[in-house]
């Protein structure tokens, strides 16, 4: 049996080796190794895949939120609400910008930001909403988007984890994931499942002036070489990633496919288990599966954690401290009541999951842990 891992992005390379080869070579001949064509190609056909009007390419998915909320011209004390359950990037950017993260409850079944905690946190200094699709799963967006029309909120989505996702709407049409707030971000960190082979971001929208407000920001606050017109910062997206990322833009549905088809042997595996409990499939969304997420009940979780590493199986826990929780936010007097977010920090945990495992692997995951869970 091949080794296990949570992500092989090498076997994954080896698939489309000889156009990843060619694309990074042809940038190095080129010599145009910032803002190069391949970084506006990438963008035009990253925009036709989403359906949106602008995509402004930046250096990471935290460079993504950050600019996106300068671009809001926020103050500082102004409200920030995100679910507390989410990797730190989310709401650090919003303290480092001198703003208050207002932290609320996620959904027990899907693990995203739950719209009725949302209402019950909106005061008159709320300025915006930054739902995460965790692990691949939507948040349920027309829901907080007619939540956030109601007060005239910004809705940033932080869509790190869920890019391809769909979301279909009331009326039955249906959109990507990071199209329906204000604006949408996005990482391209290695593993996720549009990802580079180093660091990279992007930023949606369709709305025309904060597209070109965003742009500038990421651009040292300039739209004029040496004439700078707001404070901003040096955000790029490296065109040998550009170059990449556009080849594989072009698997992106293959490799959601390919994770469903490992998520499903997961699922049959464990259907009925009384201490185990497999992701949800919602009604107004698919699944693109970034993780894998068990709940387990009745059982040791990090106990399973240690026995799977035991058997050579890698599995993660995201994310063990909350952002309530975390140290960096001391300063902030709120004591949160948070149970949902609490309990699943105790029992969530994560499987490999990846466009090349294979049944011998899947069979062998599954059977230990289900060994472990008698």
């Amino acid at each position: 049996m091949r080794p296990i891992q949570m992500v092989d992005l090498k076997s994954q390379y080896q698939k489309i080796k000889p156009q990843i080869d060619k694309a990074v070579i042809e940038v190095l001949e080129s010599a145009g190794f910032i803002n190069g064509k391949p970084v506006k190609d990438f963008c035009q056909n990253l925009a036709t895949y989403l359906d949106i009007k602008h995509v402004i390419p930046c250096a990471n998915g935290t460079d993504a939120l950050q600019i996106a909320l300068m671009a809001l011209d926020l103050q500082p004390g102004d409200e920030v609400i995100t679910p507390s359950f989410t990797f730190i990037a989310t709401t650090e950017v919003v303290a480092l910008l001198r703003l208050k993260p207002v932290f609320v409850e996620v959904d027990k079944e899907t693990f995203c930001m739950d719209i009725e905690s949302v209402r019950k946190a909106i005061t008159p200094k709320t300025k915006a909403i930054v739902p995460v699709h965790l692990y691949g799963q939507a948040t349920d967006m027309e829901a907080l988007m007619q939540l956030a029309k109601e007060h005239n909120i910004t809705v940033i989505e932080d869509n790190a984890q869920a890019i391809g996702c769909d979301i279909e709407m009331k009326n039955g049409s249906k959109k990507k994931t990071g199209t329906l707030g204000d604006i949408g971000t996005t990482s391209f960190f290695p593993s996720k499942n549009l990802g580079g082979y180093g660091d990279g971001g992007a930023i949606f929208t369709n709305d025309d002036t904060l597209a070109e407000k965003m742009q500038i920001i990421a651009s040292h606050g300039s739209a004029k070489r040496y004439y700078h017109e707001v404070v901003g910062c040096n955000s790029r997206l490296d065109t040998v990633q550009a170059a990449i990322l556009d080849i594989k833009l072009k698997e992106l549905d293959n490799y959601i496919a390919a994770r469903n088809k490992v998520a499903d042997y997961y699922d049959q595996a464990f259907a009925n288990h009384p201490k185990i409990k497999t992701p949800v499939r919602t009604s107004y969304s698919n699944h693109v599966f970034h993780q894998y997420t068990l709940v387990v009940e009745g059982v040791d979780r990090d106990a399973l954690q240690t026995h799977l590493a035991s058997k050579n199986i890698p599995a993660m826990i995201y994310y063990p401290v909350p952002g309530h929780k975390q140290k960096m936010f001391e300063n902030f007097s709120e004591k949160y009541d948070l149970p949902v977010t609490d309990w699943l920090t105790e029992r969530v945990i994560s499987l490999p999951i990846h466009t090349e495992m294979d049944e011998e692997q899947l069979a062998y995951i599954t059977q230990n842990i289900l060994d472990f869970c008698k």
